[in-house]
């Protein structure tokens, strides 16, 4: 019996100590976000924060805010029965209805003159939200306490101090008061059992008095409106987020507002904490491995801390090593250069100590001077003589043999100071800039970007894209390799170790959108991304043709650039000629250029760019026998007869059932002329749009139909029919003066770079975050 006595205690105590560690685990939930202590009589600010009622009338007075009326402390005499002051016991006279009503609706008083001046708004720092939350008029009143928070922290003190901390009876006698076993919500005292039977005797009103738990912190019994005085919170406004009683409901800024009653919105509210808590009570296996990845995180980092500790130390002390170094070979060369000045500076002065009156030159001449004997005085003031003539020559020009100061061994050490003090631990690239001149996507994307002028230089890129149309479409710039191709939605595909601000992506698909994004790396790691750029594919295989040069160029008004890519037409001296002969007519020349190859089945795709300064281009196909036809029999382009649309210009051809053998979109000065289809200008005038910068040109053979596009966003311009019952040749005509260049195929540049290596970055990893 005393084992089964023994376990069961330690049984209830296990509990009691398993309820007592949950409770202090919430103590991090309970603290006041401004003085960092449990909450004290806690209001709920318009952010749904709730901070301690004194510690905000605080702030308001920092800020300059005039000093609210706040509520009285528990557990001081004034909530005490016995001792609550006159003035506390009388409350005001309560408001009719209609005035309740009136000032509810119309906002004062009729009759009563409003203010002057513009109400007060009061800004609360909410030091959790981290900005200011605007309080109303009225401040701190306008804010309900969170009477939920404080019987939370009142369980909590009482789960932490049980047994510690016992609340006394505050109306027995001294000196022995007992434990208060009662406590009365409208006395707001506690009493023991003889004290609450003598102070609430059956038969009066005091024995209706609600009686609780003894407490130290007496609440109200229900929350009522701080505008409206004895009028219950009954509802909530989902808009605004606040609690109203009935007359707040009537207002006009809660018109249109969806608002509860009280009992659905807590019904309601109480269903979506359940749901949530239960799934985070399902998940905890989940959390435990967060919580795992989490301290590991922290592991880490504070391990890598220390290392990149290390190495600051280890930098400075090399600096300050080479510093020292170099302190000492400059101080040996100022010393060596000062040795060496002194020296000649003292042979100097030791020849000019030899020229006074009693030193050692001058005497020794005064007695050669004795000398009668000329033979020898002659051979003994040789040497004398130059002496002398050299001490006169310095005495008449005297000047320092070296030079005394040290300008040319000044420090400028400023620039050093500024490197020194602008140390900064290595950044990661900033996000590179994408060059959309230069981006493109024709028989491969061409992707080229450059880094922001304040960023720290890039090692290498990492360069990563994903197809973002779903479908199966035909394979275009090569065969795609096994595995995950572009168009799953699973991940990007990246090439990494890319060495230039270019790089080149194949293996893509036709007529698809792609995004691409870069970043790049240092020692510090991978920077951030920069803006995803959208590139869409052409529709079809891109046709790689030079123009042919082959039916005899007029060489004085077309020219072809080096690789036949290249073409410009200027004005011949036979439109000069004619434009001399006559004023009333034009004799305008077209000259043809087509491709040096013919098409005879599938579809192609090819981009051009024309000079927006260019007079008239056509840009189509046609069918290679017309085209030879029309370049052997030139016609005059002002005849009507002449039309080399066969139609398109003029609808003639609309009747006929052949398609016509040419196929041209005109363009000059900038603008293109979309040949009819119904669709004409509300004016009158034909339909005409802005000459891209690059014009795509796809051509279905199978299916005779030939569509122009944008080539820069693979905007559809126009669509028509050709003849294709024989080889088709891509064609330009030049009338007048303009230029034409052909797209250069991406696979022809050169990116200088590491073969790519390209791998598939893993949804569940965290590779592109690091």
């Amino acid at each position: 019996m005393a084992d089964h006595d023994l376990h069961t205690f330690t049984s209830i105590m296990d509990a009691l100590v398993r309820v007592s560690s949950n409770m202090k685990s919430m103590e991090r939930e309970l603290r006041c976000p401004v003085c960092e202590e449990m909450v004290k009589q806690p209001i709920v600010l318009p952010c749904l924060h709730s901070v301690c009622v004194l510690c905000a009338a605080e702030v308001l007075v920092q800020r300059g805010y005039p000093p609210p009326d706040l509520p009285p402390e528990p557990n001081t005499p004034t909530s005490s029965p016995h001792m609550r002051s006159p003035r506390h016991a009388r409350r005001p006279p309560p408001k009719t209805g209609l005035d309740r009503v009136l000032k509810t609706v119309c906002g004062s008083y009729p009759g009563r003159r409003r203010k002057d001046t513009p109400p007060l708004l009061m800004m609360f720092p909410c030091s959790v939200c981290k900005k200011d939350v605007e309080l109303g008029e009225k401040g701190l009143t306008d804010c309900l306490r969170n009477l939920t928070l404080e019987r939370i922290v009142e369980r909590y003190k009482q789960s932490v101090s049980v047994g510690i901390m016992a609340v006394m009876c505050q109306f027995c006698k001294p000196p022995q008061p007992l434990e208060a076993s009662k406590g009365c919500a409208d006395c707001k005292a506690n009493f023991c059992n003889e004290c609450f039977k003598l102070y609430h005797p059956w038969g009066t009103p005091r024995a209706q008095h609600e009686h609780i738990l003894p407490t130290h912190n007496f609440r109200p019994k229900v929350l009522v409106c701080p505008e409206h005085e004895q009028e219950r919170l009954q509802f909530y406004c989902r808009a605004c987020q606040r609690l109203l009683c009935s007359l707040c409901k009537l207002r006009r800024v809660h018109s249109g507002h969806k608002v509860l009653p009280i009992a659905q919105a807590y019904q309601t509210l109480k269903e979506k904490i359940t749901k949530e808590m239960n799934f985070v009570l399902a998940n905890q296996e989940t959390v435990q491995m967060q919580i795992g990845q989490l301290e590991g995180a922290i592991t880490q980092m504070e391990l890598n801390s220390s290392v990149a500790q290390e190495k600051l130390l280890a930098v400075v002390e090399q600096l300050r090593e080479a510093l020292a170094e170099r302190q000492a070979a400059l101080a040996a060369a100022l010393e060596d250069s000062r040795a060496r000045r002194a020296e000649v500076l003292e042979v100097q002065l030791q020849e000019k100590r030899s020229l006074l009156e009693d030193a050692g030159l001058v005497n020794y001449t005064h007695e050669l001077l004795k000398e009668n004997d000329q033979p020898c005085f002659v051979q003994a003031a040789r040497v004398t003589h130059y002496r002398l003539t050299k001490a006169i020559e310095h005495l008449q020009s005297f000047s320092l043999s070296a030079d005394p100061s040290f300008r040319h061994f000044q420090m400028d050490g400023s620039r050093e100071h500024r490197e020194i003090c602008n140390m900064e631990f290595i950044r990661a690239p900033l996000a590179p800039v994408i060059d959309t001149q230069k981006t493109l996507a024709y028989d491969q994307l061409y992707l080229c970007w450059r880094l922001p002028q304040d960023s720290a230089p890039a090692w290498h890129y990492s360069v990563e894209y994903q197809r973002r149309v779903g479908g199966a479409g035909s394979v275009w710039g090569g065969v795609r390799t096994e595995g995950k191709g572009p168009n799953s939605t699973g991940g990007w595909l990246r090439i990494d170790d890319v060495g230039g601000t270019s790089a080149v992506i194949d293996r893509l698909e036709m007529d698809s959108v792609y995004v691409l994004r870069v970043r790049g790396c240092n020692k510090a790691g991978f920077g951030e991304y920069s803006e995803e750029v959208y590139l869409h594919t052409p529709p079809a295989p891109v046709l790689a043709f030079c123009l042919d040069s082959r039916w005899g160029l007029h060489a004085d008004r077309l020219a072809l650039g080096k690789g036949q890519t290249y073409a410009r037409s200027v004005p011949g001296l036979a439109l000069l000629q004619a434009a001399d002969r006559t004023l009333t007519s034009c004799h305008l020349t077209s000259d043809l250029l087509v491709a040096d190859l013919s098409i005879t089945q599938g579809r192609h795709y090819w981009a051009c760019s024309v000079e927006p300064g260019s007079y008239l281009v056509k840009v189509g196909v046609g069918l290679e026998a017309k085209l030879q036809e029309w370049f052997h029999l030139p016609q005059d382009m002002a005849s009507p007869r002449y039309d080399p649309d066969s139609g398109h210009d003029s609808g003639a051809e609309d009747a006929q059932d052949s398609p016509p053998p040419f196929c041209f979109l005109t363009m000059g000065m900038g603008k293109i002329l979309l040949p009819h289809q119904g669709m004409t200008h509300p004016s009158g005038n034909p339909l005409t749009t802005p000459l891209p910068p690059r014009l795509g040109v796809c051509l279905d053979f199978d299916k005779g139909r030939v569509t122009f596009y944008d080539a820069h966003s693979l905007r559809m311009l126009w669509e028509g029919p050709v003849d294709c019952s024989a080889p088709v040749c891509p064609a330009f005509c030049f009338i007048g003066g303009g230029a034409l260049q052909l797209q250069e195929l991406v696979a022809n540049r050169s990116v200088e770079q590491a073969p790519p290596r390209r791998v598939t970055i893993q949804t569940r990893a965290t590779n592109l975050c690091n």
